[in-house]
């Protein structure tokens, strides 16, 4: 009898947990050996980080643990990957100092900021990234409220966002909501806090539907948010941004949400990158690596019918997660994979707890109905997840 295949997993994101469940589920201990590795304990919803960057919800409500999710057959191991060395079939933990051999390798170690090169945004922004940056973000942002009492400076309740895709107007969304209650903790006046979005492109959410674009931007427009489009922030610095053109915005917090790239640990490992992202084959393969695949927000898969790269959303990693681990599972059996089809189940933006924009099948959706649904989205994955125990301890509506 041959030995089980290695399968080395690398990122308990969407599509990582995904494809390591997705195997265990289809493969017996002595087909396959199925390791995750992952930087920290647990698993968190990026969709969800913009609530308790916010401070409308606990960041803890955020992530659940890695161990409640496996099957006893996957093997999880809480490490940092320090490099992928392709030639040798290993990856090098950083902790640890071990390295951990495989037959076929699955990346999905995330993404990092893309700063566009946009001086002092590393240095003096905060990004929306993971649990302890929401953390920081909630916590500087009400010590800045805290302060205002006594110093009376604007800059310190004026909010700066940069990036109006997904992540920047759901942001600002429930800071919406949350404002007003820092008003009350701290006895400002609503009026004088200022939420200023600023985006570079032509239009807040980018290839969003018009007509529900114009919704959002009317209804956090009546919240006081104010829209700064086809304004490119050129500097950050420590007193705020300055925008092209050369208006100064004077702000003690501003988030930056406008881009993500890859993994620097997959564009340091030899594979060809785009902006750290790796451009797959129809079997989310690395090119020139057919033991290799990625998954997530370090994959690039092209949509044909506008010949533009697919957003990398929790939805993509999800569906390239689930149709890996049958391919994989099927491969390692000696069988055929099957190309990966991304099917779009819909798109629901949040603005805030009570509404939210979205199309689901043809159906435009507005308000309180689109928030619904959002809910339904969110309780899905959790389902797909952890199934009803971590629907109910984690689906509060």
């Amino acid at each position: 009898m041959s030995e089980p295949k290695k399968v080395l997993v690398l990122g308990a994101g969407y599509g990582g947990l995904m494809t390591a469940k997705g195997l265990a589920k289809q493969l017996s201990s002595s087909e396959a050996e199925v390791t995750l590795v992952n930087q920290n304990s647990y698993h968190y919803f990026t969709t969800e980080l913009h609530k308790p960057a916010a401070g409308t919800s606990h960041h803890d409500h955020t992530r659940v643990e890695i161990a409640s999710l496996l099957p006893r057959s996957v093997k999880f191991v809480q490490d940092r990957v320090k490099a992928i060395k392709l030639e040798e079939k290993k990856v090098e933990l950083e902790g640890s100092n071990e390295e951990l051999s495989y037959d076929y390798l699955v990346v999905g170690l995330g993404s990092a900021p893309e700063t566009f090169g946009i001086k002092g945004l590393l240095e003096n922004a905060y990004f929306i990234r993971n649990i302890d940056s929401v953390r920081r973000i909630r916590e500087h942002m009400e010590y800045m409220f805290s302060r205002y009492a006594d110093e009376k400076k604007d800059e310190l309740i004026t909010i700066v966002v940069g990036g109006a895709g997904f992540t920047g107007i759901e942001y600002v969304g429930e800071l919406v909501d949350r404002i007003p209650e820092l008003c009350r903790y701290y006895d400002i006046p609503e009026g004088k806090v200022r939420i200023v979005n600023v985006e570079a492109a032509p239009t807040v959410l980018p290839g969003f539907d018009e007509a529900l674009v114009k919704y959002a931007v009317d209804y956090l427009s009546s919240k006081g948010v104010e829209f700064k489009i086809s304004t490119p922030i050129e500097e950050c610095t420590e007193e705020g941004v300055i925008l092209k053109g050369g208006e100064e915005i004077k702000s003690a917090t501003v988030v930056w949400t406008g881009g993500v790239r890859g993994n620097k640990v997959v564009e340091d490992s030899g594979i060809d990158t785009m902006r750290g992202r790796v451009k797959v084959d129809e079997l989310l393969r690395a090119p020139g690596h057919e033991n290799v695949f990625i998954v997530g927000d370090c994959s690039l898969m092209i949509n044909k019918e506008n010949d533009r790269p697919y957003p990398p959303t929790a939805q993509m990693a999800t569906q390239q997660g689930q149709q890996l681990a049958k391919n994989l599972a099927s491969f390692i059996r000696g069988g055929e994979m099957k190309p990966f089809v991304y099917e779009p189940k819909g798109t629901v933006a949040s603005l805030g707890k009570r509404v939210a924009i979205g199309v689901v099948g043809s159906k435009k959706l507005t308000g309180g109905l689109a928030a619904f649904m959002k809910k339904v989205i969110d309780l899905r994955w959790l389902y797909l997840l952890g199934g009803i125990g971590l629907v109910l301890r984690k689906g509060k509506l």
